[in-house]
């Protein structure tokens, strides 16, 4: 579990049928750290939603149980994910353990005292940027100091060490003193993070979002340096879930589910050119006016073979009129499709939210709430092993 270096402006919020809430709390630091208070107002409202559901009174009590009897929301998640999960044979490690972080000391001091990892990750960078978008940039120190309320990023000055968002400053001879005697309030950012969990918890295969497979492939050569085991890359299963009154609507519409993954305009479009009773295509007025310039070029060539180039841009001048004709064409009848556009329109918004993946938007929520465990356990049924393919999951009774 990443719960130390977590960023609660992302998970402090969650979208509940198309409606944010959030977690209102004044906490600071490690969002694993910080306790549950202010919770409850989520729970009650997410309560009222899901209770009416099959399962969501037994959901609503399992958050419950969980996040308000937990002192933090590091132990919170621990226990829902283990009550979610334990039958299918996880493992969960939270790595916010002095024990561990002593594991990674040597790496550390060379990234506090010489910037080693930034060094090493900065030459892949290098190579990798002549053809890639770089997803993570490494700092010349790539480790946050964690205590309290506090999580700041460590910034080496002239005069030794200091900790943003703070007054803690640090020479090199206590700042070296610090990691040894308390190595817990030393948290590691992305650059080390992989490093570490690998330290930890060797894999032979790391499964990851198409974002974080990406930025550990910057990581190559940092886990050689430091003798740690790279594994393969494989990316996480992506889902679509269509609700059955979503799966309706679109046989409905005359698309099919894979269809909707094309824009908008394209998908209306298809529909205007399948179902118009006028001819919107000039597609053969055009090709007549070419082989018409084609043998007007013959014949001027043969009179003086500087004048094809005359006939060239003549041509191109009377093919836009015709091209432009046609798109008016089909936009004059697209406006009789309007029904037909909102109906696409609502489709695409339920089941791309925000114009994005579901997954990136969607809470499990009310899909535990309707189907129970038999929700995960459909997940897992239909999850691929190395297939990169993206799975649509219909509903239907």
């Amino acid at each position: 579990m990443g719960s130390e270096d977590a960023d609660l402006e992302e998970l402090g919020s969650i979208y509940l049928r198309g409606e944010k809430i959030s977690w209102e709390t004044k906490q600071t630091g490690a969002v694993g750290r910080m306790n549950t208070r202010g919770l409850e107002k989520i729970m009650q409202r997410a309560e009222g939603e899901l209770s009416v559901l099959p399962y969501g009174k037994e959901l609503v009590r399992l958050f419950k149980d969980n996040y308000l009897n937990s002192p933090d929301i590091q132990t919170a998640t621990f226990r829902l994910i283990h009550a979610l999960f334990a039958e299918y044979g996880l493992l969960v490690l939270v790595p916010d353990n002095p024990r561990f972080k002593e594991l990674m000391l040597p790496v550390f001091e060379k990234d506090l005292f010489e910037q080693q990892p930034a060094a090493i990750v900065n030459a892949t960078i290098e190579k990798l940027s002549a053809h890639y978008k770089v997803q993570a940039n490494p700092r010349d120190i790539n480790l946050f100091y964690l205590k309290d309320q506090l999580r700041g990023r460590i910034e080496k000055t002239t005069g030794g060490f200091i900790v943003h968002d703070s007054d803690i400053r640090f020479s090199e001879a206590q700042l070296r003193q610090e990691l040894q005697e308390h190595p817990e309030r030393f948290s590691p950012n992305v650059i080390l993070r992989g490093l570490f969990q690998e330290t930890l918890l060797p894999n032979i295969v790391f499964i990851g979002g198409g974002g974080e497979t990406a930025y550990w492939l910057e990581f190559r050569k940092l886990f050689a340096h430091y003798k740690v085991s790279f594994p393969v890359l494989i990316l996480r299963n992506s889902f679509l879930l269509v609700e059955e009154e979503w799966d309706k609507k679109l046989a409905g519409a005359e698309v099919t589910v894979t269809d909707i993954f094309r824009s908008e305009e394209e998908l209306v479009n298809e529909l205007v050119k399948r179902y118009s009773q006028h001819r919107l295509s000039l597609g053969q007025e055009i090709a007549e006016a070419m082989r018409f310039y084609e043998k007007l070029k013959k014949l001027s060539a043969d009179v003086e073979p500087t004048l094809g180039q005359h006939v060239e841009a003549l041509q191109a001048k009377a093919l836009e009129p015709l091209k432009e004709l046609e798109k008016k064409l089909l936009k004059a009848e697209k406006r009789k499709f309007s029904d037909q556009r909102r109906q696409l329109h609502t489709i695409q918004a339920a089941l791309f939210p925000l114009k994005g993946l579901q997954e990136r938007i969607d809470n499990f929520l009310p899909w535990y709430a309707k189907r129970g465990k038999k929700f995960l356990d459909d997940l897992y049924a239909h999850s691929l092993t190395l297939e990169q393919e993206f799975v649509i999951l219909a509903e239907r009774s």
